[in-house]
């Protein structure tokens, strides 16, 4: 069968600064129609910084949607230009979030976060060998800075402290990476 949807007609509802939101109406696999409302988000990087003492270099902020500070790793969106190379921008939000400027960086793939209303796509880094001077947060940015054990990220992860979907696939997909 089939799944392919195919866009017949759509408009913008919504043209923001971070996010556009586009109601479409689609063409189903079965003739019929149905409508789709997209959040176009123009992507992001996620990095986890491994210390030599494995430690997890993260960030607490507070997340005004969810209404709660939450611990996450380094994180941020791509800016105009950036699609084309992501790992200039994680490098970039390394730096701004934590002053850290890795020595080894390694790709982890990526990550749709919710792709049934999302077009966000995620890359994400493992970096390692980790130099640091001041971090330069965005100016709305108040983030707390943390270094917390591996072992511990993990255990956070799994007894559902730590949510963040970002922040939980890069911890495991770096554990299962370094067989940790």
């Amino acid at each position: 069968m089939e799944l392919t949807e195919t866009k017949l007609s759509g408009h913008t509802v919504y043209h923001g600064r971070i996010v556009n939101i586009h109601m479409d109406e689609v063409r189903l696999p079965n003739g019929k129609t149905s409508q789709r409302e997209i959040v176009e988000h123009p992507g992001g990087v996620v990095i986890l910084p491994l210390d030599e003492r494995m430690q997890v270099v993260t960030v607490t902020q507070y997340r005004y949607a969810m209404g709660m500070a939450m611990t996450e790793l380094p994180a941020g969106k791509l800016e105009p230009g950036e699609r084309s190379d992501p790992t200039s921008a994680a490098l970039r939000e390394l730096h701004e979030e934590i002053g850290a400027v890795p020595g080894s960086f390694v790709p982890l793939g990526v990550l749709h976060s919710s792709p049934g209303i999302f077009t966000e796509t995620l890359y994400l880094y493992l970096a390692r060998d980790l130099t640091f001077d001041a971090p330069d947060p965005d100016e709305d940015e108040f983030l707390r800075i943390e270094r917390i054990p591996f072992d511990t990220i993990v255990q956070r992860i799994m007894d559902g402290e730590i949510t963040d979907a970002k922040t939980v696939a890069t911890v495991l997909k770096t554990k299962v990476r370094l067989h940790l």
